[in-house]
């Protein structure tokens, strides 16, 4: 059993707080932590896709004030949005009674329909914590590589080889598109909506030009807007702002997307082994999505990250800020003898970091210029998450 590094949080929030939305794409392990936490104290669980634990729910508040005194787990919850009315009544009939926190763990594989259901009528009474999929911090140092190339999801990265990995990503990737996909909403042709996802493993890392997306799937800027959206709400692709300031520099404002599991983009372009990984021409930049998906994994909550690229050729790969809004610059570099460009610096003397660095494969800290460190992976990870004690 691979501890998770957010169990600790969780479990001080379900402390703090009526009412817990733990959020994570579907198969990250949000089910294993949940029933994890539940061993340790009363506590029922109830799967929402469940058609016997929906009729459970056919009188929720009936129901659930029959349990008041155990921790109740809601599963897929963003498929019972009428449910957090139910909740609020609960929660504050539970206040009245001495019953103020550890009520309800709500667990979700989309954020924003999630957040749209509760922020009113839970405002003030939940907490929401998001559950990536394994980083490195979470396995041990030999196996980044395979994190890579696999990706962090449980069952993909702890297959007994790369071709039980690749197929499980390709089951995962034909689930979202023919089940999940369709039941949130409007239905988007799967094969579409393939293509597209498939176009974003390609540009991994890239500004997004939408005018080139529709162009090649023959539709218009606003329904490849409306697919993106879908993809960043299911917490599948990642939309990384650029960074701005008040210098008057001309700088880029389109962002750049990721699919925010490199395994999941690998299974997307039928990468499935290490040596066609290192071979391809998306290597560098699916190992800069890797890189930056780790740090922001780590990262303190309410961090922001941005890129930052100017019309003067300044550039750097992932600006972090922090929630005491010190600032990081970090470039990424798939070489053993990582040497930033010119542009790097140019970006330093506009963000003015109070840190900067290059991350690259290798395991050695050392100084590559005045006030930038080239530094492993692991090691970085380890120095953002340490901002989480301060």
């Amino acid at each position: 059993m691979i501890i998770r590094r957010l169990q600790p949080t969780l479990e001080y929030l379900l402390d703090n707080y009526p009412a817990v939305a733990l959020l994570g794409p579907r198969q990250a392990g949000k089910t294993t932590l949940a029933l994890d936490i539940a061993a340790q104290q009363p506590a029922i669980y109830l799967d929402l896709e469940s058609t016997a634990d929906q009729a459970k729910l056919h009188n929720a508040e009936l129901y659930l004030s029959e349990h008041r005194d155990k921790l109740v787990i809601l599963d897929e919850v963003q498929r019972a949005p009428n449910l957090f009315q139910n909740l609020r009544g609960l929660i504050d009939q539970g206040r009245r009674e001495g019953l103020r926190n550890g009520r309800f763990l709500l667990l979700g594989s989309a954020s924003i329909e999630l957040l749209q259901q509760s922020s009113e009528t839970l405002a003030g009474r939940i907490s929401y914590l998001e559950l990536t999929p394994f980083d490195v911090l979470e396995l041990a140092a030999e196996q980044t590589e395979t994190l890579w190339l696999r990706g962090g999801f449980p069952d993909s990265v702890l297959a007994g080889n790369d071709a039980v990995s690749l197929k499980w990503r390709q089951d995962f990737i034909r689930t979202y598109l023919e089940r999940d996909i369709p039941q949130l909403g409007p239905r988007i042709p799967a094969e579409t909506l393939r293509r597209f996802w498939s176009m974003l493993a390609h540009n991994q890392g890239e500004l997004l030009n939408a005018a080139k997306l529709a162009a090649a799937l023959g539709v218009d800027g606003k329904t490849v807007a409306r697919y993106l959206d879908l993809l960043v709400d299911l917490l599948l692709v990642r939309r990384l702002k650029p960074w701005h300031n008040n210098s008057g520099k001309r700088l880029v404002k389109s962002p750049k997307t990721y699919v925010r599991d490199s395994g999941i983009a690998h299974a997307l372009l039928g990468i499935g082994d290490k040596e066609t990984l290192l071979g391809h021409p998306v290597c560098g930049r699916s190992w800069e999505g890797f890189v930056i998906e780790n740090c922001l994994s780590v990262a303190p909550p309410h961090s922001e990250a941005h890129f930052y690229r100017s019309s003067a050729g300044a550039e750097c790969d992932l600006v972090l800020t922090f929630p005491d809004q010190t600032t990081w610059a970090i470039e990424v570099k798939r070489s053993s003898a990582p040497n930033p460009q010119k542009g790097f610096y140019f970006a330093q003397d506009d963000i003015q970091p109070a840190a900067s660095f290059v991350v690259y494969p290798g395991t050695e800290t050392y100084s590559v210029a005045d006030g930038v460190k080239a530094i492993g992976l692991a090691a970085l990870l380890k120095l953002i998450a340490g901002k989480n004690e301060h």
